[in-house]
């Protein structure tokens, strides 16, 4: 079977520009906040995942015990995340969002993806459903592969 060279070159063109315009978005909103980009890692993880522990934390990121409890302590003193006792472990820490996390959060989402807006706006509505279309078939086949795995 040949490579499917129409599909993968403007693929990975449109994968690099999407990628430098999220990482960009979300780096400088990260900056505005005064938090580090490891921090709202940690806050995005809270926000996709649920109640995490502290050691999922530092599993996760890689990163040590003490240097995980070190990022998460800034969050908690910027009442961003909550610290409780685990149920199950009283020696264990469990970490979730605050309501100022999850608003934190969500205006992070919202900042990354505002640019998205001004591109659509700048295609012709005939394009609409075509890449509507095409990103639906993508979106299909990355799920699939995931499924498999």
């Amino acid at each position: 079977m040949s490579k499917p060279v129409r599909v993968t070159q403007p693929l990975r063109e449109w994968m690099d520009v999407f990628m430098h315009r999220s990482m960009r978005g979300w780096s400088q909103f990260a900056k505005s906040t005064g938090l580090s980009m490891p921090q709202f890692s940690i806050l995005m993880q809270l926000h996709y995942k649920g109640t995490t522990g502290l050691s999922e934390i530092s599993e996760r990121f890689d990163i040590s015990a003490a240097a995980a409890s070190q990022l998460v302590e800034k969050l908690v003193q910027s009442s961003y995340l909550e610290r409780a006792e685990d149920p199950n472990d009283r020696r264990a820490k469990n970490l979730r969002l605050t309501p100022a996390g999850e608003k934190l959060v969500n205006d992070g989402i919202e900042e990354r993806y505002r640019w998205m807006g001004e591109l659509v706006s700048n295609l012709d509505v005939e394009d609409h459903a075509k890449i509507s279309d095409a990103l639906t078939l993508l979106t299909q086949a990355a799920q699939k592969m995931d499924e498999k795995k």
